[in-house]
């Protein structure tokens, strides 16, 4: 140390030189050091400091917590430490999760959590869990233990067929879960189930004859219709000619019943006009008896009476007569 101070000196004091340009020269020296040690110590001392948008300040002194502060200017005395903590967004991967279902078929499944640090459990995570508000190895392994809780309540065709509610169960108890690390769920994604292939071959298979089997029940549906189509016309028609023929009888038993009835109206008139009708006879009777010239026609006489000859009497007699 002290071979460095002699270089220093031997530097800056030339040989030659003046005693007053020496002493010039040290007072800079004394200058330029105490700027130094002032400036190290401002930076040692130095009281602002400033906590980013998305994160948290957290306040130590000797290591204790003294406090949380939000985002912006932080003023401090240089005793106390502040260490920044990530409150945004985060992203933790589980890849093939394994479980097993209600009827021992093992099951896998990749998913992305993601997750933020409550803003009121900063102080509580800094000092239990992590420094900088990375929680991924926590809800890696709270995670995979839901997985294989959930899928435990589910067979293997629920499993597939109640995807919605088997990520809205997961959902739930890892936010249970979580909330014991001060972390809050903000989504799940999770892709697809992965089974064994013998067990996906077999799901396959059942696939396949559950297609065939509703492809038989549609055809025979269809033909059912088409049967109950022809049905249904086959009835219309009947229906249609058994109206007609309804129609036609019940018209000609109108007709029938208007006959009968005029007829009776007409033999009532009858019975009841018969002397009116008698009188009419005789009228009518007279009407050609006055008529009459006494002349009988000649085909009936010639036919009746061949050798009768008749001779008419002369006109003015027949008007005597009458």
């Amino acid at each position: 140390m002290a071979s460095i101070q002699r270089n220093i000196v031997g530097k800056i004091f030339q040989p030659g030189e003046t005693t007053v340009e020496q002493s010039n020269k040290g007072r800079m020296v004394k200058i330029a050091a105490i700027a130094l040690a002032g400036l190290l110590l401002l930076w040692l001392i130095w009281p602002f400091n400033s906590v980013p948008t998305g994160f948290r300040g957290v306040v130590t002194q000797f290591g204790a917590i003294k406090g949380v502060e939000n985002e912006g200017l932080v003023i401090l005395p240089p005793w106390r430490k502040l260490a920044i903590f990530s409150i945004r967004a985060e992203a933790a991967s589980i890849e093939d999760a394994d479980g097993s279902t209600s009827d021992t078929q093992p099951v896998k499944v990749s998913m992305t959590v993601r997750y933020s640090i409550q803003t009121d459990k900063v102080a509580e995570v800094y000092e239990k869990y992590t420094h900088d508000g990375d929680l991924s190895s926590y809800v890696q392994t709270a995670t995979q233990e839901i997985f294989k809780a959930v899928t435990a309540r589910y067979s293997a065709t629920d499993l597939i067929s109640k995807r919605a509610q088997v990520s809205a169960d997961i959902n739930q108890e890892l936010r249970v879960k979580l909330a014991q690390y001060g972390a809050q769920v903000i989504n799940i994604d999770m892709r697809n189930f992965s089974f064994s292939q013998s067990y996906m071959s077999a799901i396959n298979d059942k696939v396949t004859q559950e297609q065939l089997r509703l492809a038989a029940e549609n055809k025979l549906r269809t033909v059912e219709a088409e049967q109950k189509q022809k049905v249904a016309i086959a009835e219309a028609e009947a229906s249609a000619r058994k109206a007609a023929a309804d129609g036609e009888a019940y018209a000609n038993l109108k007709i029938a019943q208007a006959q009968a009835e005029a007829l009776k109206i007409q033999n009532q008139a009858l019975a009841q006009n018969r002397d009116v009708l008698e009188l009419r006879r005789i009228e009518v009777e007279k009407i050609k008896a006055e008529k009459w010239d006494g002349a009988l026609p000649t085909q009936v006489l010639s036919s009746i009476t061949p050798f009768m000859q008749f001779t008419p009497p002369p006109p003015r007699e027949r008007e005597q007569r009458k």
